[in-house]
């Protein structure tokens, strides 16, 4: 099925709101639905959406998969329960990290992280609940990369001829999917989300994940956490399209003290982009690239160099994985 993109000056937001609920509505019915909220800019608006068209009849739940944001889980639980949607945490890392344990190719870990949202921890939600729909925030731009042959987005399912009803046992509904990144953020701001919400800089479905470059384990996700936070900290002000850290997977000499230290590399990327179809990096003053690489090292231990990426997408991709 072609999908029919909703480019940002044609996009009435309102009438895009009242024209989804309805749809959901009409869909859903009298009976349930379980929402996937990651937090991220998408899914945010995808719960806001479900939430008015709805109400109790969606179940929604914050997976913490052990590769979110440094305090995600309970920074989202308190922003949404100050809006008055009840949203459940449920502990998946073990099923994240044994389904990773080992990988290393971009394409496996992604197929991995797949597995586990929709066949393991959805699966079984959805089984345990009784509803036969998934909401989640796949947006055009996901579709495009995926079917483009880019890279594979781990929410990608039907497009790529998946029939989630045979393979999982429910049906995934996707509100946004004919909307950009820009086109979701003015319907988030339209739904009343606060602003530090809808106009966060976005985040990868396989979060952390897509971030680190070979095996993803606790240790080199606390790493690429705690340099996420810094660099988020101090390019939140930059006006920037998105921003983040890559945890490099080679180790590299450094020295501490006038001794040799052989650890990690991180890679800061900073992006001016529309709609991330194409990105260029921000020109960042070398005194705030300085600070940047002087927190990182010193804060987190085991870090002796950092980098900055200079690549416009094409080449390269905003994330690395």
């Amino acid at each position: 099925m072609k999908i029919e993109e909703i480019t940002l000056d044609q996009l009435d937001a309102v009438d895009f709101i009242e024209k989804q609920c309805k749809e959901l509505s009409d869909k859903v019915g009298d009976g349930l639905a379980i929402n996937a909220l990651s937090g991220g800019v998408d899914s945010s608006v995808v719960t806001m959406l479900g939430h008015r068209a709805l109400g109790g009849r969606l179940k929604t739940y914050f997976i913490d998969n052990g590769i979110m944001r440094k305090g995600e889980p309970d920074q989202i639980a308190r922003w949404f329960g100050d809006l008055g949607v009840p949203i459940e945490i449920f502990d998946a890392k073990d099923r994240f990290f044994s389904a990773l344990k080992g990988l290393s190719d971009p394409e496996e870990k992604r197929e991995a992280i797949t597995q586990s949202f929709y066949r393991d921890v959805f699966g079984d939600l959805v089984k345990k609940s009784g509803a036969r729909y998934l909401l989640q925030g796949t947006i055009f731009t996901d579709v495009e990369e995926t079917v483009a042959g880019v890279k594979r987005q781990h929410n990608i399912l039907s497009q790529l001829g998946i029939d989630t009803m045979e393979q999982f046992g429910y049906e995934v509904i996707e509100p946004l999917i004919q909307l950009r990144k820009p086109g979701v953020r003015k319907v988030g701001e339209a739904l009343g989300l606060p602003r530090q919400m809808y106009d966060r800089p976005p985040f990868p479905g396989p979060a952390l994940a897509a971030r680190i470059i070979g095996e993803v384990t606790p240790e080199r996700v606390s790493l690429v956490r705690e340099a996420t936070a810094i660099v988020e900290h101090e390019l939140c002000d930059s006006g920037a399209f998105q921003y983040l850290a890559i945890l490099h997977e080679d180790k590299v000499t450094g020295i501490r003290e006038g001794r040799r230290d052989y650890g990690y590399q991180i890679e800061v990327r900073c992006w001016n982009s529309m709609d991330a179809k194409t990105a260029t990096p921000t020109h960042l003053g070398f005194d705030l690239l300085e600070k940047i690489a002087s927190r990182i090292t010193g804060e987190i231990q085991g870090v002796v160099s950092v980098t900055y990426n200079i690549t416009s997408k094409p080449t390269s991709t905003i994330e690395a994985v």
